[in-house]
């Protein structure tokens, strides 16, 4: 009998720490690891206006930033008049301009992470293909 309480009990405290804090489930994040003209444009396309609201290095121009992150823009602000109202529409966006991904000279994504082992893989066939370009270039004898 004390075991059935007690398992009734545990049951009970998981449900309830379920409804105040929730399931833990991640949402997908629709413009991560998009380029910032990538994602605006979509966000544009969509009706609503992108927002930069974090950007870490300057290595290149904006519209080459990685997104990191983004969120809805769900705070008030003056909507003109004087008047308060949250921003509909807006989306903020966590950009990465360090570059595509890091190197031992360079900042950018860790090869460790999705973007970063994708921008490696296509910067070393870039790096093979013009290898290759080379090789097949003859020079003259003399």
């Amino acid at each position: 009998m004390k075991k059935l309480i007690i398992g009734v009990g545990s049951v009970g405290a998981a449900a309830v720490s379920m409804a105040l804090f929730g399931t833990g489930v991640a949402a997908a994040d629709d413009y991560a690891g998009q380029t910032y003209a990538d994602a605006s444009s979509a966000i544009s396309d969509s009706g609503g206006t992108a927002v930069v609201a974090t950007r870490v290095g300057d290595k290149l121009p904006q519209d080459e930033c990685l997104v990191t992150n983004s969120w809805g823009g769900s705070f008030l602000r003056d909507i003109g008049g004087g008047e308060m109202g949250f921003a509909d529409g807006e989306v903020m966006l966590a950009l990465n301009c360090n570059g595509d991904h890091a190197t031992a000279t360079r900042p950018g994504a860790s090869v460790a992470s999705p973007e970063g082992r994708e921008a490696k893989a296509a910067a070393d066939e870039a790096a093979a293909a013009e290898e290759q370009e080379l090789a097949e270039v003859s020079t003259p004898n003399r």
